[in-house]
């Protein structure tokens, strides 16, 4: 039984997608409980399946099979249309490569997801947002006019300005060098403690994922440690 007042739950997922040799098993039947507004870091070598269980987990990519419930919600069946509405209501992303687009000021990129709900005070909660994260006197920059840093930030303050139930980063501070790196995932700590989001983080730093609430490990597709139902 799935408990679904969890943040997370997943109940015997797998994932296999085709390949030219074969079908090729990227995750196999995963069980596994993150409870809401805790911190958890998904660690494992790379090809372990550790971006393939983010991208499901925020409706991105389709499981094989299993069950999956995330804030509350049974994702499994919802079709294009219904997960795009999910991901605007309840999920907020943070990507490596901060996926800002640079024809638009900080300020346009974070009150993207508020103008998709149609909120009539996108740019009031987008300049709020990008304040909390120390850039309110970058609003009217372009992200090539930011540093990787700066441009990070943006991207954390876009994943929060909606106040999701949880945020998904993946490997968020790996195009950034450590001491930049280190400023932003405290601004994400912060910002995640302060809202009682859940916040699951895909790293290859041992250090930083010492630094959560909770610790899931994958290798081969299967979780070694972590909470499992």
């Amino acid at each position: 039984m799935m408990n679904t007042s969890t943040g997370v739950a997943v109940d015997r997922l797998s994932l296999t997608l085709s390949s030219d040799a074969g079908p090729v098993a990227i995750l196999k039947d995963i069980s596994l409980t993150l409870p809401a507004g805790r911190t958890v870091s998904i660690t494992g070598p790379s090809g372990s399946g550790k971006t393939s269980l983010l991208m499901i987990l925020g409706g991105l990519e389709k499981p094989t099979s299993g069950r999956v419930s995330v804030a509350g919600h049974d994702i499994g069946g919802m079709d294009e249309d219904a997960l795009a509405a999910f991901r605007r209501d309840h999920i907020g992303i943070v990507f490596q490569n901060f996926h800002l687009i640079p024809t638009m000021t900080a300020l346009e990129n974070v009150a993207i997801p508020l103008e998709f709900a149609g909120a009539t005070d996108a740019f009031a909660r987008a300049e709020a947002a990008l304040g909390a994260v120390g850039l309110g006197h970058r609003l009217t920059h372009y992200p090539g006019q930011l540093s990787g840093g700066e441009q990070q930030r943006v991207a954390v303050a876009r994943a929060f300005v909606a106040q999701p139930k949880i945020i998904l980063a993946d490997e968020p501070t790996g195009n950034l060098d450590a001491a930049t790196g280190e400023k932003v995932m405290a601004t994400l700590f912060d910002l995640t403690r302060r809202h009682g989001t859940t916040l699951i983080l895909v790293t290859h730093d041992t250090e930083l994922a010492a630094k959560c609430d909770q610790a899931v490990h994958i290798l081969d597709g299967r979780i070694t440690t972590g909470s499992v139902a």
